[in-house]
């Protein structure tokens, strides 16, 4: 289990400002960030193609004869041959979709950003983040890996997901921790760490067999709440409340296929049912 540089903290009211902006629980950006800021901006997840090559979801939208759009959905510009069959997962994204063509590559990972992208977030974040400032990163408590004992039922709810078992590995947390104060918002609860802000690389979990594991913070801000990062556990993009000067800086940065959005904009996944 790795939280290198990280250690964990006892007085959550660290987080009320969140709880105080956040809507409600729900699909919205708002939702997911704090209301509040200047501006806000969705970064999406990379696929990967029948190759495991990342690809954005520009260019899949110019190989399934789609139009990208700073609220577009996964499920509507490159649907699969049969989700439930590839992913194991329920399809419950499955919705009337215009396109001809199929993805036969690999979906966006939900709920955490693949390392390549962070990276790329947190060299754009740094710029904003004072020098020397710890930074806050709250991670959802129902990660199996984090659990102790042979199963542990994951808490997927938002928006009709259902739960499923999964194997909890070697190394969980301690019990102690699990047990202590939780960071709560509307339908989540978070363990709260505080640390540098490229301390998010280090969160995961190496199994037996040396294979490592890593997690994106569920949630991310520095101690000056100047900006919020969030990634909703259900979704396959990761939404961002800052300055327009921070907004404008992601737009723009290498690496990352990143879209304005508005506070009020509806991420929903199965949007269209």
């Amino acid at each position: 289990m790795s939280f290198y540089g990280l250690e964990p903290v006892a007085d959550v009211s660290v987080g009320d400002w969140i709880a105080a902006r956040i809507s409600d629980f729900g699909s919205r950006v708002c939702d997911v960030v704090p209301t509040g800021f200047d501006a806000y901006a969705r970064v999406l997840h990379p696929a990967q193609d029948e190759q495991g090559h990342p690809v954005t979801w520009t260019e899949a939208c110019q190989r399934t004869g789609q139009t990208p759009h700073a609220t577009m959905l996964w499920s509507s510009i490159a649907p699969t041959i049969n989700e439930m069959r590839t992913t194991g997962r329920w399809p419950f994204r499955q919705t009337a979709r215009s396109s001809t063509a199929t993805w036969h590559g690999r979906e966006p990972a939900e709920g955490n950003v693949p390392t390549s992208t962070l990276v790329a977030l947190l060299d754009a974040l740094d710029r904003f983040t004072p020098a020397g400032s710890d930074c806050y990163h709250a991670v959802w408590e129902g990660w199996s890996w984090l659990n102790a004992g042979p199963m542990r039922l994951q808490r997927r709810t938002l928006l009709g997901g259902l739960a499923a078992p999964a194997v909890a590995p070697s190394g969980a947390l301690p019990q102690d921790l699990l047990a202590g104060p939780l960071f709560r918002l509307p339908g989540r609860d978070y363990l709260l760490f505080r640390g540098p802000l490229r301390a998010a690389l280090s969160i995961g979990v190496q199994e037996p067999d040396g294979h490592e594991e890593r997690q994106s913070p569920d949630l991310l801000w520095p101690a000056d709440r100047t900006w919020c990062l969030g990634s909703e556990i259900d979704f396959d993009s990761t939404v961002i409340g800052g300055s327009n000067q921070l907004i404008e800086a992601l737009l723009q940065a290498p690496g990352l296929e990143a879209w304005p959005v508005a506070a009020t904009d509806d991420l929903t996944p199965n949007r269209g049912w």
